[in-house]
């Protein structure tokens, strides 16, 4: 019998005289379909004679137009261009060679750009293009698009002109040359040869005008040390590549040490060649990236740190200054007496920021006569004055400054003593901030200056000596902006662009070289002499240092995480999701603590029943200062007595709601010391993180990470440190790879494409992840939806800790349980292995989709929406994606995205895909993924595809190396290899077959095309 029961969809439907149910009862489509745009008038219609096709035609058309209605997708309209600029092909990229500096970062870049949009930074390849992307220059291409730019000139919190801005300061000077007042440029360290010349000009024609250089993460006293030996304010640059034997006391190279860039020339030295490899000793407080690198990682203070040097100099030199006790004071007299028995092929290097550690340094380098030291190519990035800092700010506020113009600072955001600052800056007639946003600095000051973006001005600079980089546009300026050298070229009275000022002021640099072959290749490396190396009272510093006392407190050291840096790019949304490569924590900074001291202040972390990241709050007080509510995070291998602080979070000006995360550390950064005692009480409440690795390690781990010693490498078969994987076949132990779960296909025909990642190479420096971003459109979805495991990063660098000391350690306590219960039983003795050591190895493995062969994702889509391709790759079809996510659940290496939500213009999701400005950084070649879609790595198909395309116009053979992915290119260490397999003259052909070569769970039997070599340690 049928039912009478009536059914309704919504509330609205059971009101009877409700007008809007009439109208989509009666009306299949709210919207009207717009037949009129394709059918003309109807005037037109009724006059004409229809033949039965054009009948049928427009029938056809109104049942495609009442289905485009149905549709969810909008419609975009394209306007082509009425006249096509000739520079300008469509679809095809323009490269041009650039130079990026800000103060902190610097790199030779190629930019590459899209109908006249930089979307993507890559890296010089050019020979004396030394200095690669990071992670920070891969991102500053977003930065440009940033819709929270300040967009034109303000005098007093008002729109204003450049004229007016030019006079009001033009008045300035003329009343402080009147009254003989002070003016002031400061800067940060500008490297540049034009800059540097219109500021000296600047100073000439106002006597009583003064240049200061601030940097906002110091290097004084390594700028004083070797400015007292060797006559010149610079900073050595070094070789690691040349050095056996590196000793390294607080100086993370492999980050941000004095510029950083050092890891390609370190990483050449790292992987066996010839059954030899560099030996690396790292004397830390905080977990570095250079540690994890590191053969021998020992834990230890600043202050023990102060003293070591002091050993390592009686050693060296056979000096016989005393010390007090030293801690771990075996592995210091070891790291001695190798570094000393190296000679030229060994070099010392330290961060610690004091003057006499420093002179040591050199000392120490000079009896080696260490090949690594380059005093020819001293490096011109850091150039800061602490002590003419201070005196400014002295200063300002004893009213002798009348006018204060600063380009390239933020002193109200980075200064530990803002506040005098601010109070020095009220007495400032007439205050001016060059600023790329309204950040706060540009807030108090009366003239805001909107200052250009580095892809949108001309410049030069001499990153270091013998070098000549040039900086060009990519782009017309988005807004009503100054470069802060065109400003000083109106006051001093020069005439023209600053582009002409430029190239007259390059012709003393050319060398012979035309201007435009220089502005095509970037640079230009002449060369220069190694300058003169004088001495010091090094026996004075090391007294001075060997009276070092470790601090009743804790000593509190602040770093520059890997993703924010000093801060400038806080609005950044790439880099705030970015995870930091030892913590895997992203949007936070956070106090790092041992084990041991955390256990004494009852701080603690633990993963909650979402699988998140809680910690606990603690009141951090250095000199009076009070931060309050920093989060804790507790860190294997931080030397006990220590902490960990990172710089550049904690801003507000000029961000985004979202953005605005983490604490000031600059508060805390007194007197320029990044090493500060302070005291450490447990706050209420826990914080939430947004860490993309909770679990501190992989139980049994040996078929993942792979690794050997040196000694063990070079004495034994491969087959016992490299092992092959067994399966059972017909009751039989046969190797994996011998086994097919399908049949196999002949893939010898064309192209087969491999990804060669070397765990020996790879320093987590994260450049590849942020450049994948950029070349595949990867969304940000914000810190709530990292920590519900939702991150879209198509490539992660897992990080392994040990549980024992060593991971041979772990392997060795893994064959040794015997049962299930008790201290040797497998249930508690897997658990115990989840705990890391307090000073565990560390080792790094980018993982990304394998784009195995037989493929476990591709025989589970049930809608063909995963495949396999000729060439190797496992391909998306995104529109016949449906989103079962039955894909994810197979794959046994976890690197399938799912878009949870549609993270394209939606205000839920308020970060650059959000905004128009924001949206012109998308590589149009590649598909923005909508909500359902499943997503992970191709393997750059798009960017393979050209290079064969290319190759096919111009009627050549594909050499090897010209096919490139993103992680491939941005990665100039050599850990990430890409190439085609096929070609048995390759690279990657060569590294297929070598004997530290193994596959990521080959026994599951999936036959991936991305490769990993074996870890070796020189132990």
């Amino acid at each position: 019998m049928s039912s009478n029961k009536k059914y309704w969809k919504s509330v609205e439907e059971l009101n009877e005289n409700s007008s809007i149910v009439e109208t989509l009862r009666n009306n299949e489509f709210i919207e009207e379909i717009p037949t009129s745009d394709f059918l003309s008038d109807k005037d037109s219609l009724s006059s004409s004679s229809t033949t039965r096709r054009d009948f049928l035609k427009y029938v056809g058309f109104t049942t495609a137009a009442a289905s485009l209605a149905a549709c969810e997708g909008p419609v975009h309209k394209s306007i082509p261009y009425v006249v096509q600029p000739d520079t300008i092909i469509p679809g095809i990229a323009d490269f041009y060679a650039t130079t990026m500096f800000d103060g902190f970062d610097f790199a030779n870049l190629l930019v590459k750009t899209r109908e006249g949009r930089p979307i993507k930074i890559e890296n010089n390849t050019i020979e004396g293009a030394n200095f690669a992307a990071n992670a920070r220059v891969h991102a500053s291409v977003l930065s440009l698009y940033d819709s929270m730019r300040l967009k034109s000139p303000k005098i007093d919190a008002k729109s204003a002109s450049w004229s007016e801005v030019d006079a009001n300061i033009k008045a300035s000077l003329t009343e402080a040359k009147s009254t003989g007042k002070q003016v002031v440029l400061l800067t940060n360290t500008q490297a540049s040869p034009s800059s540097e010349k219109l500021i000296a000009d600047f100073i000439a024609k106002n006597p009583t005008a003064k240049h200061v250089v601030y940097d906002a993460v110091s290097e004084s006293p390594a700028l004083d040390a070797f400015e007292t030996v060797y006559g010149e304010r610079a900073l050595a640059d070094y070789d690691f590549s040349k050095a056996n034997t590196i000793v390294s006391l607080d100086a993370d190279f492999l980050g941000d040490w004095q510029g950083g860039s050092y890891d390609s020339g370190y990483t050449k030295g790292r992987v066996p060649q010839a059954g030899k490899m560099s030996k690396h000793f790292q004397f830390e407080a905080n977990m570095t990236l250079s540690g994890a690198a590191a053969d021998k990682r020992v834990p230890m203070s600043i202050a023990n740190q102060k003293l070591a040097l002091v050993k390592i100099y009686n050693v060296v030199t056979g000096s016989s200054i005393a010390t007090g006790k030293i801690e771990n004071e075996a592995e210091v007299v070891k790291a001695a007496s190798q570094l000393k028995a190296a000679g030229s092929k060994g070099l010392l290097v330290s961060g610690i920021q004091d003057k006499n550690a420093q002179l040591l340094v050199i000392a120490i380098n000079q009896v080696i006569k260490s090949e690594a030291l380059l005093t020819a190519g001293a490096r011109l990035i850091r150039k800061g004055s602490n002590e003419k800092v201070a005196q400014l700010i002295a200063d300002m506020n004893a009213g002798l400054v009348h006018t204060l113009i600063m380009s390239g600072v933020n002193p109200v955001y980075t200064l530990a003593n803002s506040t005098s600052f601010v109070a020095g800056l009220k007495k400032v007639k007439t205050s001016v901030a060059f600023s790329l946003r309204e950040d706060e600095t540009a807030e108090v000051v009366k003239i805001a200056a909107a200052a250009p973006h580095y892809l949108e001005s001309w410049n030069d600079h001499t990153l270091t000596k013998g070098t000549y980089s040039l900086v060009q546009p990519t782009i017309r300026p988005l807004f009503n902006t100054k470069q802060f050298q065109e400003a000083l070229m109106t006051w001093n009275g020069v005439a023209g662009t600053y582009y002409d000022y430029v190239k007259g002021t390059s012709a003393a640099f050319l060398s012979g070289n035309s201007w435009n072959k220089v502005l095509h290749d970037g640079l230009l490396v002449t060369g220069s002499s190694a300058i003169a190396g004088g001495t010091a009272d090094y026996a004075a510093a090391a007294n001075a240092l060997a009276k070092a006392t470790p601090s009743k407190d804790f000593e509190l050291v602040l770093y520059t995480k890997t993703g924010l840096g000093d801060g400038q790019q806080a609005n950044n949304p790439w880099l705030q999701e970015f995870p930091d490569p030892i913590t895997r924590v992203s949007w936070d900074n956070y106090v790092t603590v041992s084990q041991a001291d955390a256990t004494k202040l009852l701080l603690e972390n633990k993963i909650v029943a979402n699988g998140g990241l809680n910690g606990s709050y603690a009141t951090l007080t250095v000199n009076g200062v009070k931060l309050e509510n920093v989060p804790v995070i507790v860190q294997p291998g931080q030397a006990k007595g220590t902490l960990g602080l990172a710089l550049g979070y904690g801003k507000k000006a000029s961000l985004k709601e979202e953005m605005q995360v983490g604490i000031n550390a600059y508060a805390l950064y007194n007197n320029f010391n990044n090493v500060q005692s302070a005291t450490l009480t447990k706050g209420n409440g826990e914080h939430e993180f947004a860490c993309v690795q909770s679990q501190k390690t992989l139980m049994g781990r040996g078929d993942i990470v792979r690794e050997t010693t040196l000694e063990i490498f070079n004495t034994k078969d491969a087959k016992e440190w490299n092992p092959v994987p067994m399966v059972s076949l017909d009751h039989k132990e046969v190797e994996a790879s011998t086994v097919d779960l399908w049949e196999s296909f002949d893939r010898s025909i064309g192209h087969h494409f491999n990804l060669s990642i070397d765990l020996n190479a790879c320093t987590g420096c994260g450049a590849c992840v942020i450049a994948c971003h950029a070349e595949n459109n990867v969304p940000v979805v914000g810190k709530d939806e990292v920590r519900r495991s939702r991150d879209m990063h198509w490539l992660r660098i897992d990080r392994y800790y040990s549980s024992e000391d060593t991971f041979a350690g772990d392997n060795e306590k893994k064959e040794n349980f015997d049962g299930l219960f008790g201290a040797k039983g497998s249930l508690g003795g897997f658990g115990s292995m989840e705990h890391p050591a307090d000073n565990p190895q560390v080792a790094f493995q980018p993982v990304m989709c394998q784009h195995c062969n037989h493929a476990p994702c591709e025989t589970v889509c049930p809608v063909a929406a995963t495949s396999h391709g000729r060439q190797g790759q496992n391909q998306m079809a995104y529109n016949r994606c449906v989103g079962t996510r039955y894909c994810a659940n197979n794959c046994p290496y976890k690197v399938r995205r799912f878009n949870w939500f549609l993270y394209n213009k939606n205000s839920e999701f308020d970060y650059h895909m959000n905004d128009d400005l924001g949206r012109m950084v998308i590589n149009p070649d590649v598909n923005v993924r909508s909500r359902g879609v499943m997503e992970k790595c191709s393997m750059c198909i798009q960017m393979t595809q050209k290079t064969i395309l290319d190759a096919k116009r111009d009627g050549r053979v594909i050499k090897d190396g010209e096919f490139q992915t993103a992680c491939s290119n941005a990665c100039t260490n050599g850990a990430m290899k890409f190439g085609d397999i096929n070609d048995k003259e390759s690279n990657v052909a060569d590294l297929l077959e070598d004997k530290r070569m193994y596959h990521l769970l080959e026994h599951v039997g999936t036959k991936p095309n991305v490769i990993y070599h074996v870890k070796v340690r020189n132990t």
